[in-house]
This record gives structure tokens, sequence and C-alpha cells, in this order.
């Protein structure tokens, strides 16, 4: 999705109608140090079952695993964010993927360590 206006309006536009293969390279979180040195990588897309940190927000600090990643409304949700509604019960609260940073990789995924094991480009 490469988009050659520098106009925010349109720069916006292109994320909001992007299809959702497009998507999943929206959802990339920054590695923590030690991971970055480890795989030569800055960025990789945010997975349900790797943990992060929150880094902005209320909830700066709070590490937890991902719990869903929706690529629709390019959120994620983390376990141990949530916000009370007025009738006191709790209910998670999305996180944009550019506001968390991936401190622990789930690696499962063979795919996923092939893309690792490629190094930096």
């Amino acid at each position: 999705m490469k988009i050659k206006s520098t106009q925010p309006r349109k720069q916006r536009k292109a994320r909001y109608n992007a299809r959702l293969h497009q998507r999943q390279k929206l959802m990339s979180a920054l590695l923590s140090s030690d991971l970055r040195e480890k795989y030569n990588k800055r960025n990789l897309p945010v997975r349900e079952g790797d943990t992060v940190m929150v880094m902005r927000g209320d909830h700066t600090g709070t590490e937890g695993k991902v719990e869903l990643v929706d690529l629709k409304h390019t959120k994620v949700v983390v376990e141990g964010v949530s916000v009370p509604k007025a009738d006191g019960t709790e209910v998670p609260r999305p996180i944009h993927p550019s506001n968390v940073m991936i401190t622990k990789l789930d690696l499962k995924d063979e795919l996923r360590k092939l893309t690792l094991s490629r190094g930096g480009e």
C-alpha cells in the first residue's frame, strides 16, 4: 500500500479504505530493545499470544498478552487493559498497535520463525 500523496487526508483515507491483507502490515508494533538486537528488526505485526507493553495512554506501563487483533478497526486488545462501564462491569479497552511495544514473541508459527530468521532489510 504505497501512497504517493503527502496530504494527511489522503493518507487517512488510504488507511481507512485499505483491504484486510494490507491492514496486516498496518498492525506492526515496535520490538523491545533486546528483541531488536536478537532478530535485527525494528518492528513486527502483532499477533494473538504476543506479550506487549502499553506505551501511551491511561494504561502506560501495563504488560499483558494480546487477546484479540482486530484488523477491521486496526486495534489490539491486551489482557489487563480495561475500563469500567457505568454499571461497574469491566470492558476491554482496544489500543492502536503503534501505542504498544512487543516484549515477548509467540513463536508457535513456523512462517513467523522464517520471517524472523531472514534478518533486517
